[in-house]
């Protein structure tokens, strides 16, 4: 039976994306010039979180590959929506910040479904032996 403890690239990128969904939740939550400092790091992180994605996408079975290939353009909406944010004001903004907390849970999830599907397939490749 495989270690599901042992973390991969995909693992490392669901952490991040968790951690930047909340992060964008957080800053959700504050009013005015917070708000829009935390929002000005999203474009950055989300481009991490697509170049680490890109970097593991060799090593994934199809089925993960094809989550991946959804979460990044989740990622690439989420950096769209976070900038498009930043350089606007109130009902404007708060659109954007909506729609980048809709971006970040969608890529979230998607980067879950491919580790399900990962480990799903390591499971069935280890029952086979």
């Amino acid at each position: 039976m495989p270690d599901t403890q042992v973390k991969d690239a995909v693992d490392h990128v669901r952490a991040s994306a968790q951690e930047l969904y909340k992060a964008i939740s957080d800053a959700a939550a504050k009013r005015g010039g917070a708000a829009k400092a935390d929002l000005e790091a999203v474009p950055t992180k989300a481009k991490a979180a697509i170049d680490s994605i890109k970097g593991s996408m060799a090593t994934q079975n199809a089925a993960a590959k094809k989550h991946l290939d959804d979460a990044v353009t989740s990622f690439e909406a989420m950096r769209k929506h976070a900038a498009d944010g930043v350089k606007t004001t109130g009902k404007e903004f708060q659109t954007a910040v909506r729609q980048t907390i809709t971006d970040a849970r969608a890529a979230v999830q998607q980067v879950s479904e491919a580790v399900a599907a990962k480990r799903t397939a390591a499971a069935t490749t280890g029952a086979r032996k």
